[in-house]
């Protein structure tokens, strides 16, 4: 499948025709009637100096004229199109681009297997393969989180050292050098390609033994999240699409990618601590938030958070996020083990994500799609996360309506 071409510019048309006529590009001075839009519902008189009658009218809302573009892009998608961008595949080691072009994924994930073995041009050029067979341009995320988790600076071709921890990086200079590192880190993924990256790491441990210690700061909610703040802020000023994880907070939880994990600790310790960070991370202008598979009792103590709507609907009310909600692999123990792949993708888009992130695609695409069909899933539902996922794509300028 090509490259699907997006609507025109009629909506952003009117806007920069009156703008050219009220800057007198047409060869001769404007008449005192100045309009900034074309609705004429919306023009107001009022008189001048002079006594003159200027017809004034408000300015649209960009961010309208945009989601208007957005919407008119999402009327053009199929159903299977639709179902497509909500997945964030595990990237195939094999027909890679075929994948892209079949499934119309809203994005690719990477993994160190990616990388290895490939300079920063071959690398470039691969990820430019997967933009180019995809009907829609992609998300392309990477775990480079710093520490122990590097997918790319693991490699010396991409740079001399692998990025450090976060511990190690506000032991070695505070907020400062973190601030560093994350718009360093995110001028290496951009070079080769890379537009999300799935940082910084909000959970809240200061025990050495647990599970997500050496990937958190390590420190207390309040320490937290000012670092979160500092490296969503260096992101967003990089152009790097940023992920909030694990919502609602792993503490000293052991490891969901081997086992069900449950966690009982009471709301308000989540309200008093975990939550911060991540306030912090959407305060600041996080794109998203990926949801952990941990099962919370006191939120939901049936389905693990990536599964449930009442999690959700704390990170959606509570918390007032409005971005894009991704699950964590749904390929992990804490999810096999708890139900099977097609029930699992179902049951996380029922629960409020907008992104699957998963490696078994070619199982749980077609189950959404008969969920879907079937009416257990309503169109409408689909419809909600694709113009969120578009709205990402777009702040990101992977999509545009001046293109």
């Amino acid at each position: 499948m090509r490259r699907k071409p997006l609507p025109g510019k009629k909506i952003f048309g009117a806007v920069l025709t009156v703008a050219a006529v009220s800057a007198g590009l047409f060869g001769c001075r404007p008449p005192v009637e100045y309009i900034t839009e074309t609705t004429a519902e919306e023009k107001t008189s009022e008189a001048n100096d002079e006594g003159e009658i200027m017809i004034v009218t408000k300015e649209e809302d960009p961010q309208e004229k945009m989601d208007e573009w957005l919407q008119t892009v999402l009327d053009g998608m199929t159903l299977e199109e639709k179902v497509g961008q909500m997945f964030m595949a595990r990237c195939p080691e094999e027909n890679s681009e075929e994948m892209a072009s079949e499934y119309c994924f809203g994005g690719y994930i990477l993994f160190a297997r990616d990388f290895e073995g490939k300079n920063s041009q071959e690398a470039a050029e691969m990820i430019a393969s997967y933009q180019e067979a995809a009907p829609y341009p992609m998300l392309i995320g990477v775990d480079e989180e710093g520490g122990t988790v590097n997918r790319v600076s693991r490699f010396s071709q991409y740079r001399d050292a692998p990025f450090a921890s976060p511990q190690e990086l506000y032991a070695q200079g505070g907020l400062d050098l973190v601030r560093q590192d994350a718009l360093e880190k995110s001028q290496l993924l951009k070079s080769l390609g890379i537009n999300l990256n799935f940082a910084p790491v909000c959970d809240v441990t200061e025990d050495p033994e647990a599970f997500m210690y050496d990937r958190a700061l390590g420190l207390g909610p309040e320490e937290t999240a000012d670092y979160v703040r500092t490296v969503v802020l260096a992101m967003k000023e990089s152009g790097m699409g940023s992920v909030l994880k694990h919502f609602p907070g792993y503490g000293d939880n052991g490891d969901s990618h081997t086992s069900v994990i449950y966690d009982a600790r009471p709301l308000e310790t989540f309200r008093q601590a975990d939550f911060l960070p991540f306030q912090a991370g959407i305060q600041a202008g996080a794109d998203v938030v990926l949801t952990a598979h941990n099962i919370v009792s006191s939120m939901d103590s049936q389905y693990p958070a990536s599964l449930s709507r009442q999690v959700h609907q704390i990170l959606r009310e509570e918390l007032g996020f409005d971005g894009v909600i991704i699950t964590d692999d749904l390929s992990m123990d804490g999810i096999r083990q708890f139900t099977g792949d097609e029930e699992a993708a179902v049951l996380a888009v029922k629960a409020g994500n907008d992104l699957l992130c998963c490696t078994d695609f070619q199982i749980q695409v077609p189950a959404v799609l008969q969920a879907v069909e079937s009416g257990e899933i309503d169109e409408t539902r689909i419809d909600e996360s694709v113009l969120r996922i578009l709205r990402l794509k777009a702040s990101l300028g992977l999509i545009s309506p001046y293109e």
